[in-house]
């Protein structure tokens, strides 16, 4: 059935529960976990919403960024571990969480992304927006939702 199960993470409570799903999947048939920590890019300019910081500051904070981004990643690794399922932990630097899902997707020939959703509507979604819902119409591989 599946062989490579993608479980976006950023440590929420909504994400931990995609991560429990996606090991359970991945155990019951036989599948490998990818999971998958996403981290921005500091905001340099100020229509980005950033203020003016030193060079070494920004690359300090994106550091230690990508790292708290790869524990998460690593975590899932682990839990995955302990249930006998193979995994891989990998982070990524983009501003576009949808795209970069979909590319990590493709990247590790995963054939199903279990995922959560907030389930927000109306202004919410607008000003908030809806990665998941982006990876849903954007996408060619199934996409298991959680809420």
């Amino acid at each position: 059935m599946y062989k490579k199960i993608l479980v976006p993470t950023d440590g929420s409570a909504l994400s931990r529960k995609a991560i429990r799903t996606a090991v359970e999947l991945a155990s019951t048939v036989g599948a490998e976990v990818v999971a998958l920590n996403v981290v921005p890019r500091y905001p340099t300019s100020y229509f980005e919403g950033g203020i003016d910081v030193a060079p070494t500051e920004v690359a300090r904070v994106e550091r230690q960024w990508a790292e708290h981004g790869q524990a998460l990643a690593e975590e899932v690794g682990k839990a995955a571990e302990k249930a006998g399922v193979k995994a891989k932990a990998v982070t990524v630097r983009s501003d576009l969480v949808a795209e970069a899902i979909l590319a990590a997707a493709r990247k590790n020939k995963c054939d199903l992304v279990v995922m959560a959703s907030h389930g927000r509507k109306g202004l919410k979604r607008l000003l908030l927006g809806s990665e998941t819902q982006h990876v849903l119409t954007h996408g060619n591989i199934p996409v298991l939702v959680l809420r």
